[in-house]
């Protein structure tokens, strides 16, 4: 087992099995693993719940994102995204659906949210590296292939 102040893994293959702890912060800590392991490609999936999340939504008539946090115990339904680097930093893309007490989802681009009971990832590494450019066209960083 390998671990850190805000998460443990078990390695298995290619394939890190993340729990991230309570009261941490997902991207951050996400971001704090990714670096500590030097995993600069990937793809992540999870489930768990939170207590605070801020998504963004992308509008591409303005090219300009909107924020909303919402402030409730939520479960997470799915996490998923990928890892790739830009401007030589790990540069994630994360998406999440989440549920309320009322069974109302809210979904969008993670920016940042706290975990409340459990955040279960699994992070698989490919082994290679992909960048990201700014598109100014589309407003949006996209994969460099």
């Amino acid at each position: 087992m390998i671990r850190d102040h805000n998460w443990k893994a078990k390695q298995v293959d290619s394939t890190y099995i993340v729990s991230i702890a309570n009261g941490a912060e997902i991207v951050e800590t996400l971001t704090d693993f990714c670096t500590t392991q030097n995993l600069f490609l990937g793809y992540i999936n999870g489930i768990g719940a939170v207590n605070e999340a801020t998504l963004r939504f992308f509008d591409p008539d303005t090219k300009s994102y909107q924020d909303q946090t919402f402030l409730e115990q939520m479960e997470i339904s799915n996490l998923t995204g990928n890892i790739t680097e830009m401007d030589g930093n790990i540069y994630l893309h994360v998406h999440i659906t989440l549920g309320g007490r009322n069974f109302q989802c809210r979904t969008g681009h993670l920016q940042a949210a706290v975990v409340s009971g459990a955040c279960e990832l699994f992070v698989v590494e490919l082994n290679s590296r992909v960048q990201r450019v700014k598109n100014n066209e589309i407003g949006l960083n996209l994969l460099r292939l």
